[in-house]
């Protein structure tokens, strides 16, 4: 809701880089629909805001589990592609910041399929910090699977 008004805010679904948003993981399924897709609906159906399309690293699964959210328990490992919330990858990015994580404990971030509504809580450079690095043969930067990015530390 936006606080000013008091009324939906209504945030097109596309990537931080104003191109058609990209699907990002079948294997696992992700996204709040279960469609592949970082995606909050046309309407805010999505209250958690699962627009962050991040590869997770087992600290920041262990990070993660220490907030209450184990996703071990739904199959991540690191490495995994998945929507993540918002606010908990800026919660990470901050405990980074604090030095609580390291900079694994940030998972990296797929610009091409996070959708910007993420943009309202976390900078675009900071996004850039910890964006998955493309290699020279990475045709379709937002497929999923091999050779879709990789981490860089």
């Amino acid at each position: 809701m936006d606080k000013t008004v008091n009324r939906p805010i209504v945030v097109r679904q596309t990537p931080v880089f104003q191109q058609p948003l990209k699907q990002f993981s079948q294997q696992p399924m992700t996204g709040f629909f279960r469609d592949g897709y970082c995606r909050t609906g046309a309407r805010g159906e999505d209250p958690g805001n699962h627009a962050v399309a991040a590869v997770v690293t087992d600290e920041f699964l262990d990070f993660s589990a220490s907030r209450g959210n184990d996703l071990r328990a739904i199959g991540l490992r690191g490495g995994c592609r998945w929507c993540l919330c918002t606010a908990r990858w800026h919660e990470a990015y901050r405990a980074f910041r604090a030095r609580k994580v390291t900079n694994l404990g940030v998972p990296r971030v797929d610009l091409d399929a996070t959708e910007n509504s993420a943009l309202a809580m976390v900078d675009l450079d900071i996004f850039r910090q910890f964006a998955v690095q493309r290699g020279p043969g990475d045709m379709n930067p937002g497929a999923a699977g091999a050779g879709a990015g990789r981490i860089a530390s």
